[in-house]
């Protein structure tokens, strides 16, 4: 039986800057090793060679990170690329990985994530205000 031997796939970063053991949540969760480096943002996942994710810097549009008690645990944040939408991690050490991050990009790019509460209320407003339209619009009709 032949054994097909892939190429190692080749890292678009020139120097590393930092390298931590993280899990991909692009599907099931994918346990592997994030790369911060000068050219792009990179995930190995340490059980397939296939799995792997290499986002270049200029295609990064922004973080989000879900910040929970007052930025004591950061438990994942996300890669929002300017075309294929997000990519979302958890590393060991996050608040490591991303001050190693905005190093490399603009600060004001790099947000939290609306809270559970946030995005309830936020739904509750869009709701409300559908609602007083379609009753503006009866009124219309009158």
């Amino acid at each position: 039986m032949l054994k097909q031997h892939r190429e190692p796939v080749k890292s678009l970063n020139t120097r590393v800057d930092l390298v931590m053991k993280a899990t991909s949540y692009l599907g099931m969760g994918d346990y592997g090793d994030m790369m911060i480096g000068d050219k792009a943002i990179e995930f190995y996942d340490d059980g397939d060679p296939s799995k792997f994710i290499q986002i270049p810097w200029t295609e990064v549009d922004s973080i989000v990170a879900s910040v929970m008690f007052k930025g004591h645990w950061i438990p994942r944040w996300g890669v929002q690329t300017k075309k294929n939408g997000m990519y979302k991690f958890s590393t060991r050490h996050t608040k490591k990985m991303l001050r190693e991050i905005r190093k490399h990009m603009d600060p004001n790019r790099m947000v939290r994530s609306l809270t559970f509460f946030q995005v309830m209320r936020r739904n509750l407003k869009a709701l409300g205000q559908r609602i007083i339209a379609l009753f503006h619009k009866n009124k219309q009709k009158d």
